[in-house]
């Protein structure tokens, strides 16, 4: 159901004798239609057959409002995605935001999209999780719930609400270099409510709980309704939006340098890895860089830098194009 202003919510459908698409309009067009669920989209829980209907199976309730879902294997605009519980997620990239027309529909976890909420849409991490966001240009951190699937534009690592991108301060540029960190406890805080039905306004509040200085928080087991029952200084105060106090903060980080690269791949052995890269000399400027992921060396293989996002999905088009469909845009 996600888009991004600038990046595929600007669907211009030209009508020549029927559907005239050029390449790109095309791609967002199947976005599109993807995300509103045109075309339908089944895992192991749900049947996504339009917008605005999620039908339940398996003995779930119908339209019960920020299920915990991770999901089956899915493909999307010709690229196989793989759904996985992760609590330990950090990943830098391109972020875009939702586009108008969006408001109101069904997101991926059949909550509906509120583009004044701070949500997200991610292409694999289990629905709802929690993240916080950065921009890598400004400094600028927020906290998002993930409760959507997308984007499906390569070269893109999340979608964020309207509300979102403005306190990220993308509005303008439509995208921005961003650091996606899952935040553990948290998310799996909210994983555990959303597993006993409750409302996502509640599964906030309970894994911020912490976070709201001398609120105590009704257990999970508690019935709630549209509003949740605290305990402060003055026992039965209703709350209806209780995690918007932390999550409308927005936090202010030092900014350094960043590049934006095309990486084609990752290899345990450095000879592979300059394989690789000397048959990539004709995309561009290749290198070779090694990390170490929880104790294991990698290689990666990447071609940049590049100067802009725009220059990056270009690059990251020929790359995929010459038989690389792995490849990825990463910042750093």
């Amino acid at each position: 159901m996600s888009a991004s202003l600038s990046l595929w919510p600007r669907l211009t459908i030209i009508t020549l004798s029927g559907f005239l698409l050029t390449a790109c309009t095309e791609t967002e067009y199947i976005s599109h239609l993807w995300k509103r669920g045109e075309q339908s989209y089944s895992d192991d829980q749900y049947t996504y057959t339009n917008s605005s209907n999620v039908a339940a199976s398996s003995g779930n309730r119908p339209n019960q409002e920020g299920l915990y879902k991770v999901g089956k294997p899915y493909q999307a605009m010709g690229k196989w995605y793989t759904p996985t519980e992760s609590y330990s997620y950090d990943e830098t990239g391109i972020a875009s935001w939702y586009g108008p027309g969006f408001h109101g529909k069904r997101t991926a976890n059949g909550e509906p999209y509120d583009s004044m909420a701070l949500t997200a849409a991610h292409p694999t991490l289990q629905l709802p999780c929690v993240a916080r966001v950065t921009n890598l240009d400004n400094g600028r951190s927020i906290v998002v719930r993930v409760n959507d699937r997308g984007p499906f534009k390569r070269g893109r690592v999340m979608d964020v609400s309207k509300r979102a991108a403005e306190l990220l301060g993308m509005i303008g540029a439509g995208t921005a270099k961003v650091r996606v960190q899952v935040l553990d406890q948290e998310s799996r805080i909210v994983a555990e409510a959303a597993r006993k039905g409750l409302p996502p306004h509640v599964q906030m509040a309970m894994a911020f709980k912490r976070q709201e200085a001398g609120v105590q928080v009704a257990s999970a087991d508690t019935h709630y309704n549209n509003s949740l029952r605290l305990t402060q200084d003055n026992p039965g105060r209703e709350v209806s939006n209780v995690s918007q106090v932390d999550l409308q903060q927005v936090r202010k980080y030092p900014v350094h340098k960043t590049n934006i690269y095309v990486q084609v791949g990752s290899f345990s052995d450095a000879g592979n890895a300059q394989k690789l890269a000397s048959r990539l000399g004709s995309l561009g400027t290749t290198s070779v860089s090694s990390a170490n992921v929880n104790g294991r060396n990698f290689n990666r293989v990447r071609i940049g830098p590049v100067a802009s996002v725009e220059e990056a999905d270009r690059l990251l088009s020929r790359t995929v194009s010459a038989g690389h469909p792995g490849a990825r845009i990463i910042v750093e």
